[in-house]
């Protein structure tokens, strides 16, 4: 009886033709807005491409970070753990705040004053070799189909499917084929302007579910009753799964017992948040398109505030969720989750998609929808051209050295249309093996990978000491020691409501926020005793590498296989461009001036020729990390600012 009455929980799952409008001009004017930056971008060079031709403004920075951070995989995950366990998931949020004030002050002015478009570039620059660069470019491509694309996807497969009904795969692929346009025709900057107008879109749409939420459950103080008492019924052989934590209103919470243990809800998540926010291609890329670091340093704090928003918009409108609806969102028992939402093993990642569904009238929920594809475009967009980056960059370019502007384009266009086709093509796979909670499935599979690169990227930059040797052994015995970890805990899976914890205890008895702590302090011990043990590089390969060298004036000297390398590059790129030349001495075809205008690349007989004044001023602009005293005063004020209201929510809820 009660499987037959939850059945019907998501029977209002048609929309309205005022939904069918909004959602439609939404997708539109987004499409056009990322036409129209798509003009405006230096499409013929590589630095307008992949870096926006570094003359984005602070408020598209900052919107650009928290839309690529909060896509759809944080909706669901986000307001599904909020409802299975309560505010402690709000700790990731509440981290990124700080995050991004590092990214900003510690990291970009390294970045920048290197002169990199990419962070494996960073690492052959700083270390020399290849290896490293190899190495962390596949890592990162890995890292992003599994976690980021997928992730995102899936999430957005939910709240299609479960929200309006429609077809899953028709809908991902239609979202899929209007980010791609944008993103392979303009890059980064078509990328960041769509963003600034999700931002816009998600934020607004959130805080109008958030009004309607607290209104419906009687306010947060009436939440703070109601919680406890969401028990769904029926329980599983008398256990106490599906129970509510006493510590749900709590950040911090047992070291021992805890669903997030306060030890690593303060150091592991920190590790996670400042890789994600200071050593990963897709939000470092973002502040490295900046005007100037003023612009750096507004993004992130535009961003950073926009983090405390989802505490309130996003993980307690999901424990809202589980009071208004307790026996769909908090199902424990296999067949009644499995009537609900088709997955056995708990439905609380449809605690957002049900409050839409429900709560929202006609046309705002069109609205909603048309955020939650705001979100999941604007992660999905980010990534792509991120991954597109890294690969044209530090993998093509390294196989084809001589490679052209017009080349290393072009396949950066074509590896996204790559990945879109990976992205569809895993979302079977990734919809048959989640199970529970969305959002930790994020997260401990960044936890078994992304401490080592955390660790490495912090040495790189604050210890100069640290050389190629150190750095290489200490990824690898990272790597060792993260698959295993992963490969026992998805091994072995997950106990059942009321099942005996039989895995091993390395698995049930370290949580993977501690175990990421541990994994970090090895990856860091590893890489500090063989750089100890092997010969440090000389200090004339550092300038402007590290934090303490960012500010050098002295001409920094390449090393010999760096210099090699260029070299041949350079002598294989003015080969090719004298036999272009010689090729483009008559009109071009038909056919290439159509797919100059598709793929947005300018014709070569428009380009002009860059002298090396010009090269120079290019060069001194990329790698500027100059600033005004007037700006600087206010920014660093901004950011004492927000550490204290960090401060003062992490004491209050914690």
């Amino acid at each position: 009886m009660a499987a037959t009455n939850i059945t019907s929980a998501f029977s209002n799952t048609g929309v309205g033709g005022a939904d069918i409008v909004v959602i439609v001009v939404y997708l539109v004017f987004c499409l056009l807005v990322g036409l129209w930056a798509t003009w405006r971008t230096q499409r013929s060079s590589v630095q307008g491409y992949f870096l926006a031709g570094r003359d984005m403004l602070w408020f598209a920075i900052g919107a650009s970070l928290f839309s690529s951070n909060i896509g759809s995989g944080s909706f669901v995950g986000l307001a599904g753990t909020g409802a299975a366990s309560g505010i402690a998931v709000a700790s990731y949020e509440l981290n990124g705040l700080f995050c991004l004030l590092l990214l900003a002050w510690l990291f970009v002015p390294v970045y920048i004053a290197s002169g990199v478009y990419t962070l494996p570039e960073y690492l052959k620059r700083r270390f020399g070799g290849q290896r490293l660069q190899v190495y962390m470019s596949v890592l990162a491509l890995l890292i992003y189909v599994f976690t980021k694309i997928s992730a995102d996807i899936y999430a957005g497969a939910i709240f299609i499917q479960q929200s309006i009904g429609w077809n899953m795969y028709v809908g991902i692929i239609v979202l899929l084929a209007i980010t791609a346009v944008y993103t392979v025709s303009g890059g980064l900057k078509a990328v960041i302007y769509t963003d600034t107008l999700q931002t816009v879109i998600m934020v607004g749409g959130a805080f109008v579910l958030m009004a309607l939420s607290y209104a419906k459950v009687g306010g947060l103080n009436k939440l703070y009753k109601a919680y406890p008492a969401a028990i769904p019924s029926p329980l599983v052989n008398g256990s106490d799964c599906g129970v509510p934590t006493g510590a749900a209103f709590h950040l911090l919470r047992d070291a021992s017992t805890g669903d997030l243990p306060w030890p690593g809800n303060i150091f592991g998540i920190t590790i996670l948040s400042m890789w994600y926010f200071c050593s990963d291609q897709v939000l470092v890329q973002r502040s490295l398109a900046a005007k100037n670091m003023h612009h750096v340093k507004g993004g992130s704090i535009l961003a950073a505030y926009l983090k405390i928003i989802p505490l309130f918009t996003i993980v307690f409108p999901g424990m809202i969720s589980r009071v208004l609806f307790t026996d769909q969102v908090a199902c424990v028992d296999p067949d009644v989750c499995r009537a609900v939402c088709d997955n056995p093993a708990g439905c609380t990642n449809i605690a957002y998609p049900k409050l839409v569904v429900e709560l929202m009238p006609l046309g705002l929920k069109g609205l909603m929808l048309a955020a939650m594809m705001a979100a999941l475009m604007s992660s999905l967009t980010s990534v792509f051209n991120s991954s597109s980056t890294i690969f044209t960059i530090d993998i093509w370019h390294r196989v084809r050295p001589g490679a052209s502007d017009g080349e290393l384009l072009v396949v950066g266009r074509v590896f996204v249309l790559v990945l879109v086709g990976v992205s569809v093509v895993w979302i079977p796979v990734l919809q048959a093996s989640q199970g529970g909670q969305l959002f930790n499935y994020i997260q401990s599979v960044t936890g078994y990978l992304a401490p080592p690169v955390l660790s490495l990227y912090l040495l790189a930059i604050l210890w100069k000491r640290t050389n190629e040797q150190g750095a290489f052994w200490g990824l690898m015995s990272g790597l060792v020691v993260g698959l295993i970890r992963m490969g026992l805990d998805f091994g072995y899976g997950s106990p059942g409501c009321g099942e005996e914890d039989t895995r091993p205890a390395v698995i049930s008895k370290i949580h993977f926020l501690h175990f990421t702590i541990i994994l970090f302090v090895v990856s860091l011990a590893v890489t500090v005793i063989v750089s100890l043990m092997t010969s440090p590089i000389p200090d004339k390969h550092l300038h402007r590498l590290t934090w303490w060298t960012r500010h050098s004036q002295t001409t920094r000297e390449p090393f010999a296989e760096e210099l090699a390398f260029t070299q041949k590059a350079d002598l294989a790129r003015a080969t090719q461009m004298e036999e272009q030349a010689a090729k483009n001495q008559g009109p071009l075809p038909t056919w290439r001036r159509v797919l100059y205008v598709v793929c947005g690349y300018e014709s070569p007989h428009t380009q002009q020729m860059v002298t090396e004044e010009e090269k120079l001023a290019q060069h001194k602009l990329l790698t500027s990390i100059e600033e005004k005293p007037r700006w600087k005063l206010f920014v660093n004020i901004n950011a004492v600012v927000l550490m204290l209201i960090g401060m003062f929510l992490w004491g209050f809820y914690s």
